[in-house]
């Protein structure tokens, strides 16, 4: 079996771009793949086109070898943009394995060990009484597991965030939570690296231990040392590398104990080939994978078959809850799809990843140029989103 052709779709689908990647075969087998970097697909496109000026006439099985050729065949390896268009052919090149092997992807993987992948939900009420609603909500709607995300009180300017006017409003809402809605939950937040060290410290020493479960991402992950710092400053444990492009970038944060959570987001980190590593080094280290899953059903599929294969696995992203839907109805671009059922996904069973793409209907989509938002704070300086 050769590879024939490697077909990037940048497209919007719904509410977002997705960058879906198909890879063919001379025996018509075909596979589907999903880069991450978010708003820089044209980007990884022209990675893409490097890599497929080679990679056509190849062997699709040859999965390892194939990543580390893509690694390794320029003097500049890796960087997001790179490993996000290697994690696109990686994860399609599982997907035709499965399908010639007539096994889900799981099995290339060493085989299923949970029947269901269980999963969180986000809330979308920032603070205030709807914020309390929501979470009760969900827990009767049978979550278990909930993260919220923080508040700005200035609502009449959107692109402004003040760390100091949203760490009180912030923690007063999550300790009357955990007020109304019980102990009996997990509980979280993703303050999205837009605090510093000070600013994370403050959050924390603001609420009774025991209020989070985990504090996702609070700052940048490019100094390790700052996390370091942090970590002398409070008990709640971190959720850290949905940034993460490889196994060395996660390497401080595993071998040094600074993540409780590895947040591995298998689009970004360079597909299922490396994300497996991460894994093994992560259960070695005693850290459960936390999966960042922002994107679409490719990555929804390939992170499920990855949570089923592995036994450090904590919780699976979702963003379509009763509280929240950044999704939207895509079943027309993608006929076939894993189903959340509940708060879970049950562990598939079709030959490889169980998606289909409507590549007539992809053909007719077009990428919009989209900017996450540019923050800016009072004082007209630029922070992070």
């Amino acid at each position: 079996m050769k590879i024939t052709d490697i077909k990037t779709y940048p497209i919007w689908v719904g509410s977002r771009n997705q960058f879906i990647v198909k890879v063919e075969t001379d025996e018509g087998l075909y596979g589907l793949g999903e880069a991450g970097v978010s708003g820089r697909e044209l980007a990884v496109q022209g990675a893409v086109q490097h890599y497929r000026a080679f990679l056509i006439g190849r062997d699709p099985l040859q999965i390892g070898a194939l990543w580390q050729e893509m690694y390794r065949s320029a003097y500049f390896e890796g960087g997001r943009v790179l490993t996000g268009a290697i994690a696109a052919i990686d994860i399609a090149l599982y997907d035709i394995a499965g399908k010639a092997l007539k096994v889900p992807v799981y099995q290339l993987l060493g085989g299923r060990q949970r029947d269901a992948v269980p999963c969180f939900a986000t809330t979308g009420a920032r603070s205030g009484p709807r914020l309390v609603e929501d979470i009760k909500l969900l827990r009767q709607k049978g979550w278990n597991v909930i993260r919220t995300v923080p508040d700005q009180p200035d609502s009449a300017n959107p692109g402004l965030f003040e760390p100091r006017e949203s760490i009180p409003l912030t923690a007063q809402w999550l300790v009357k939570v955990r007020e109304e809605a019980g102990s009996d939950f997990v509980l979280g937040i993703d303050y999205h690296h837009r605090l510093s060290v000070a600013e994370a410290a403050s959050f924390c020493q603001r609420m009774p231990a025991g209020t989070l479960d985990f504090l996702e991402e609070p700052i940048r992950d490019e100094t390790p040392e700052a996390y370091e710092a942090l970590r002398k400053m409070t008990g709640v444990p971190f959720a850290i590398g949905e940034e993460f492009s490889s196994k060395w970038a996660f390497l401080p944060y595993i071998e040094r104990g600074i993540t409780n959570f590895a947040r591995l987001d298998v689009c970004n980190v360079g597909g299922l080939t490396e994300a497996m590593k991460v894994a093994g080094w992560a259960e070695a280290h005693y850290i459960d994978l936390m999966p960042h899953n922002p994107l679409g059903p490719v990555c929804t599929a390939a992170t499920v078959h990855l949570a089923a294969a592995v036994a450090n696995f904590a919780w699976l992203e979702v963003r379509v809850s009763p509280t929240e839907r950044l999704g939207f109805d895509d079943s027309d671009m993608f006929p076939a799809q894993l189903k959340l059922e509940g708060n879970h996904f049950p562990v598939p069973t079709a030959p490889g990843l169980g998606v289909e793409l409507n590549e007539e209907l992809a053909r007719t989509q077009t990428l919009k140029l989209w900017e996450a938002p540019h923050l800016h704070r009072r004082d007209g300086s630029y922070t992070n989103w």
